[in-house]
């Protein structure tokens, strides 16, 4: 029987070390990257409950429930970080990535724990697919609220509305794993394409025209 908790141990002891002994600037982003894997071993608990509760299936409970539960809780750490803190841009925007990262590499370190290494390539597909995955779905809510906080009249719809298109990003991304086979593939290869196309796009924006 695998107990999730004790992958939490094994990954967060070396980072809660790591931020008593590093540089106090260096600090936040291992914060962030607890809070991530924190926020996934949470989203584990409470997918589990309610699909309990529902009587869900392993697929329904991957599609249905895991996206609005893992979405949402995604958000909160870095609904807190703008609340309390309220940082600037450049500082949100780590936050974002590394929350997102840490969430990815706890499910990623469950999935390795509960099925093994016998197959290396789609693990490193999934390893890739995921990461993408969490770090778009990341970049959808966190880069959208930093708009729309700076507008009070669309805080509360502008975060809702981001969350839902998290989440049937997120959605999506399940249901074509769920399924198998070539369909598995292009739904691993849609996150990596949508964060590379991201990259590229961004890339551009920032060239200056040449005079």
């Amino acid at each position: 029987m695998i107990y999730i908790e004790n992958v939490f141990i094994c990954i967060a002891a070396p980072l809660l070390i790591a931020v008593l002994c590093g540089d106090k600037n260096n600090r936040p982003v291992f914060i962030f990257f607890i809070a991530g894997t924190g926020m996934c071993l949470l989203s584990a608990y409470i997918n589990t409950f309610f699909a309990s509760c529902y009587g869900a299936d392993m697929t329904q409970a991957t599609v249905e429930l895991a996206p609005v539960i893992e979405e949402t809780m995604k958000l909160l750490p870095l609904l807190f970080y703008l609340l309390v803190f309220e940082p600037k841009q450049g500082e949100a925007r780590s936050a974002i990535f590394f929350v997102a990262a840490g969430f990815a590499t706890f499910e990623n370190a469950c999935y390795l724990v509960e099925n093994g290494t016998s197959q290396l390539l789609f693990l490193l597909m999934r390893g890739f697919g995921a990461g993408a995955m969490h770090i778009v779905c990341g970049a959808i809510v966190g880069y959208g609220l930093l708009y729309v906080w700076r507008r009070p009249w669309l805080k509360v719809a502008g975060t809702f509305g981001l969350l839902c298109i998290a989440i049937t990003f997120h959605a999506i991304y399940n249901l074509l794993l769920s399924i198998g086979g070539a369909v598995q593939t292009v739904g691993l290869l849609i996150p990596v394409l949508t964060v590379s196309s991201g990259i590229g796009i961004t890339k551009l924006l920032r060239l200056k025209p040449s005079k």
